[in-house]
């Protein structure tokens, strides 16, 4: 399925963040913990360059343990520093404070033995509904940045100071322009970064249920029920649409309303608790 999606605000969210980069010291890089590597956009890296980079695998909580220190230790092969988290929650605020402390460990150093206290500053930069406003109000002590479980909420530049030492800039989610890998589409798109409105329920579901299927053969059926052997997944859909009792007039399955019951099992981690990529 062929997915296009950059709304021109995206244009102008990059256009800031190339002017904002030199006045940070370093990068949060909020990740899908879902999609850890679906969720880097091609559309970051000229802006963040070299600057010092803290990935932080987002939604933690969807995702089994195993899994996330096998991608923790991927992205700090990569030199960068990297941890997982539940942004929705205000329990793992101090992991990440400490982690951008430590990233930027020499810096601090500096200013001290100048006898200056270093306000550290940081970019926190993602695709649409990674988390990035909802993981920066978790570590303020009162809500300040503008959330939604949708993509495409935060559209302006908001700085937010966390305690007297840290200063974070939240930014908009942005995604590459064009997704000439159809796999990172149908990923993005199962984990809520692209609008629902562009894109098609049930083809986005097939692809789905052949995605997660393939990774966890026994997640849809534990979930819905047994389903045909060598059905396709479009006929295994019209299965769970029988099964969970979705029937349009004369008891045809309401496939539509089986798709939007897939997808949303699947955001709310009740699927697989496997990442949708591969290391």
């Amino acid at each position: 399925m062929r997915i296009h999606w950059f709304p021109g605000h995206m244009a102008k969210a990059v256009r800031m963040m190339k002017e904002e980069i030199k006045n940070v010291d370093s990068v949060v890089y909020v990740l899908d913990a879902r999609i850890p590597r679906s969720s880097l956009s091609d559309a970051f890296e000229p802006v963040i360059g070299s600057k010092n980079r803290l990935y932080v695998l987002n939604k933690a909580d969807l995702v089994a343990r195993s899994e996330l220190l096998k991608w923790v230790a991927y992205y700090k092969s990569t030199g960068a520093e990297c941890i997982y988290t539940n942004s929705a929650s205000k329990s793992d605020a101090p992991k990440i404070i400490k982690s951008l402390n430590d990233l930027n460990a020499e810096t601090i150093r500096r200013y001290k033995e100048k006898g200056v206290n270093k306000i550290i500053r940081a970019m926190v930069i993602g695709v649409p509904n990674s988390g990035k406003s909802t993981l920066i109000n978790s570590l303020a002590p009162s809500k300040k940045a503008v959330t939604g479980n949708r993509p495409g909420v935060t559209r302006g530049k908001q700085w937010i100071a966390i305690g007297r030492s840290t200063e974070l800039l939240d930014s908009p989610g942005v995604l590459y322009p064009d997704f000439s890998d159809e796999g990172k589409a149908v990923r993005l798109a199962l984990a809520g970064s692209v609008r629902d409105e562009v894109v098609d329920k049930v083809e986005l579901a097939a692809e789905g249920f052949k995605l997660i299927s393939a990774l966890d053969p026994d997640a849809v059926k534990a979930r819905y029920g047994v389903l045909t052997e060598g059905a396709s997944p479009f006929e295994s859909l019209e299965e769970i649409a029988l099964v969970r009792g979705l029937k349009q007039r004369g008891g045809v399955p309401d496939i539509e309303r089986a798709a939007q019951m897939l997808i949303n099992d699947y955001r709310k981690g009740y699927l697989t608790r496997l990442p949708l990529d591969e290391l």
